[in-house]
Formats: structure tokens, C-alpha cells, sequence
């Protein structure tokens, strides 16, 4: 299934994709699509719906966030070889982890808002991995089994915050509008292997980011299970998974948003996205 929330921001309802790429709506069936709907139970019952029988949602609404109240949104950083070389960096022998703030998610067509003086925000097509039941300690081999689904990701960065701020890399990544994800949530049933999924982002029509899954340093299984060593991962919580190369940090000279620019991005079998990047705004 090809699940989304539509509607205004705060006000979304949920809805899915039928075979023929009209939007649904689920609104009796299902008050939302978060936590409580990402379990493999709930996804069945969603399976079992007539979708034919389902309201056609006219018009072309905006998409928010497909995953309602995701609790936590962590990062993999580094996690393609080429990525760590044009960054600078060495491969990790361990996925390198940080957080991106939940007040950062947003629907995947929403503007992008340059941070208050910010000099280098920059693009990162990755894949998003939302958690559908409680993982403890899971092991490899089962971990796919505590995945919901797929998504689209761009993980917008702002550099200098990132590394010439000194700490964490946390401050350059959860600045407001740098989470879109969507537009659509994807069960895990229609990806037959989430390594082998090919990826892209353009930048005012200019392809900057062409990469596949397959590239990983660490895939989704070793993710899931690697964090769930370290934090109890539950239903609704969003992890990102890194970026291919051609970001603009790894330009020479780099090459940073500014405002006007437009980012078009996606990955094959999840869907589209498009941001406009604004200006600063309180």
C-alpha cells in the first residue's frame, strides 16, 4: 500500500494511493495514519479494505508528513562510500548516528526555509526506514520484520551549523523545514528489497544526486538492528538513512542553496518531491 496524509498542515486526513495513482480517502476508516496504524495488524485490516469502495479525493491537495506524531527521527551519516570520500571523511567502521529534531518534518512539496544566516544549506536524497513495532535488541535477520515501510527523504543540512560549529552535527540538521518526508508512506510488501532502490536529486532541473541502495555501507537490516543495541526503536519513529554522492559540500567550489532555488527528488518505487527553498521568516 501506498499510504498518505493530505490536507492542510495540522490538519491533515489519511489516505492512500490506489493501483491507478488516484488518492483515497481513509477518513472511516482509520482517524490517522501514526503509531497506533504501523503494526502489521493494523496494515492487514487496512489490506482488506475495498478500495474501489474507497472516497476519491478530487483536486490535487497538499501532502503532509505520512507518518502522523513520528517520535524519534534519527540519522545515518556517511553511510556511502563515495558520499564519506567527497565529504572528506574516512568510511565509518560503525554507522555514525545523530538526530534530526521531530520540529523539522514536513510534508514533502513544503517550502524549504533557509535557516536565520545561514551560508551553506545543501540537498541529500536519502531513504526513510518508519519503524512499526517496538524493537529491543532485534537481531539482523529479523529486523526488516519491525519496518512498516519506505519513504522519501531529503535530509537538508546546513554545513557551517553541521561541522564549524563545534559539538554534534545535530544543530545543522533539524532546522525548521529540513525533514520532508513522503509523499507517501510504502509497506514493506511492495519493496521486495529496500538495497536496491535507485535514487536521484535535481537542483533547478540540474541532476546533482544519482545513486542506489545497493551502495550502502550499511543496509537497512544492519540499521534497524545496530540502533535498537542503543535505543528502543517504536512504532512511528522515522530513521534516514544516508545520501549517495553529488551533494553540494563535495563540489568544488561547493555549491549551497540559496533563495528561488528548487529541489526535485525521488526513489524508485516511493515517490516524488519538490521544494521551493525561501527565505528566513519568523
Amino acid at each position: 500500500m501506498k499510504l498518505v496524509r493530505y490536507g492542510n498542515p495540522g490538519k491533515e486526513k489519511p489516505g492512500l494511493i490506489d493501483g491507478s495513482g488516484q488518492l483515497r480517502d481513509l477518513s472511516a476508516v482509520v482517524k490517522d495514519i501514526g503509531p497506533e496504524q504501523l503494526g502489521d495488524a493494523a496494515l492487514d485490516k487496512l489490506r482488506k479494505q475495498k478500495v474501489d469502495k474507497l472516497p476519491l479525493v478530487r483536486g490535487k491537495p497538499r501532502f503532509g508528513c505520512p507518518v502522523a506524531n513520528v517520535n524519534k527521527f534519527i540519522a545515518i551519516g556517511l553511510n556511502y562510500a563515495d558520499h564519506a570520500a567527497e565529504s572528506g571523511l574516512p568510511i565509518p567502521a560503525e554507522p555514525v548516528v545523530f538526530m534530526k529534531a521531530n520540529s523539522c518534518v514536513q510534508g514533502p512539496n513544503d517550502p524549504v526555509m533557509l535557516p536565520k544566516n545561514s551560508v551553506k544549506s545543501d540537498w541529500e536524497v536519502e531513504l526513510g526506514v518508519v519503524i512499526g513495532k517496538t524493537a529491543r535488541y532485534v537481531s539482523q535477520k529479523s529486523a526488516l520484520d519491525y519496518v512498516a515501510g519506505y519513504c522519501t527523504i531529503n535530509d537538508v543540512s546546513e554545513r557551517e551549523y553541521q561541522i564549524e560549529r563545534g559539538g554534534t552535527w545535530d544543530k545543522g540538521k533539524g532546522c525548521d523545514t529540513f525533514g520532508p518526508i513522503g509523499p507517501w508512506l510504502v509497506t514493506r510488501d511492495e519493496i521486495a528489497n529496500p538495497q536496491k532502490l535507485s535514487m536521484w536529486l535535481d537542483l533547478n532541473g540540474k541532476r546533482m544526486q544519482t545513486g542506489s541502495t545497493k551502495t550502502m555501507i550499511f543496509n537497512v537490516a544492519k540499521i534497524v538492528s545496530y540502533l535498537s543495541q542503543f535505543m528502543t526503536l517504536v512504532p512511528g519513529d522515522v530513521i534516514t538513512t544516508g545520501t549517495p554522492p553529488g551533494v553540494g559540500l563535495g563540489m568544488k567550489p561547493p555549491l549551497y542553496l540559496k533563495k528561488g532555488d528548487v529541489m526535485t527528488l525521488g526513489i524508485e518505487g516511493l515517490g516524488e518531491q519538490r521544494q521551493e527553498v525561501i527565505a528566513f521568516k519568523l
